[in-house]
């Protein structure tokens, strides 16, 4: 026994520094796993959970059977592949981009202005949205009234709702995402380029040929971490830019399971909603760290 507590007792002071992040963890992740059982009963609050009585697989049966569910898979999908196809890559370009600039000033400067949006609350950003694209004085339709065109209800048309928020998403976190391609990117050997430099590769050369290989492995564990999220959107930022208007575009998961279970008190066929799309989110981040170990050398496990 003190053979296997020596290590631990030897290096205290680390794991006295790491508790709180696993305490985190346990108290918010792992303990509240207890209650998704009610996702197979009908729960009654005067009962608890323990008591209440067992109903199947009876919510997940309304859920797949209701008129919102092909509604719901169709937005947050949607919503969810077009913010990977959109906002993985740019972080990734902007990364390279910057790691070309040799003025450090510069650099810095964008990268500051990049990374200043991911510290605005989702609050302050809808606000900006709906102040910049308002259709009576808002900034994008004054210019589209400029050179002769109509106003548009970007905040009200289904249409425009799923471009407004991954291009809103896009530009609050791409500075901020880079940060993890740029130090890849440090980590570089200097000796790779020097060499390709002195063979008379350019600048374009280098980045293909050296540049992204090296940052590879960092790009295909991120893919699979965002791949595994893809139903996972956000629920406040899409709550407040939800309207009576744009709901058929709007309503995604997280937002139903709030309706069903907060305001409706439907405790548990909202947690049979939020089950199912954990379940699929797991399918996938398990579907997509195969396919990545099959065809490379990179994968989570």
């Amino acid at each position: 026994m003190g053979r296997i507590m020596k290590p631990y007792l030897k290096n205290y002071e680390l794991y006295l520094l790491i508790s709180p992040v696993i305490a985190y963890f346990v108290i918010f992740n792992y303990l509240p796993m207890y209650g998704v059982q009610i996702a197979f009963k009908n729960f009654i609050a005067t009962k608890g959970i323990w008591d209440s009585p067992w109903v199947g697989m009876k919510h997940f049966d309304r859920f797949f059977d209701s008129y919102y569910f092909w509604r719901l898979i169709k937005n947050t999908l949607g919503i969810g592949v077009y913010l990977l196809a959109a906002g993985f890559p740019i972080p990734i370009l902007l990364a390279l981009m910057l790691n070309e600039v040799r003025r450090k000033f510069f650099s810095r400067f964008v990268q500051t202005l990049t990374y200043a949006p991911h510290f605005l609350s989702t609050v302050v950003v809808v606000g900006m949205l709906f102040f910049f694209l308002s259709p009576q004085n808002g900034l994008v339709n004054n210019v589209i009234r400029l050179f002769g065109g109509d106003p548009v209800l970007f905040m009200t048309e289904p249409s425009w709702f799923k471009s407004v928020y991954v291009l809103s998403e896009v530009w609050q976190q791409m500075g901020w995402s880079s940060i993890i391609y740029l130090a890849a990117l440090a980590a570089i050997d200097p000796q790779l380029h020097e060499a390709a430099t002195m063979d008379g590769a350019s600048r374009l050369q280098r980045i293909r040929h050296i540049n992204l290989p090296g940052i590879m492995p960092t790009v295909v564990i991120l893919l699979i971490l965002n791949t595994g999220s893809i139903l996972g959107i956000g629920f406040e930022k899409i709550y407040l830019m939800q309207n009576d208007l744009n709901m058929e575009s709007s309503d995604v998961i997280a937002t139903y399971v709030y309706r069903s279970g907060i305001l409706d008190a439907q405790y548990s066929f909202s947690a049979a909603v939020g089950l199912f799309n954990s379940v699929v989110s797991f399918v996938l981040l398990l579907s997509v760290n195969f396919i990545a170990r099959r065809t490379g050398d990179n994968s989570l496990w």
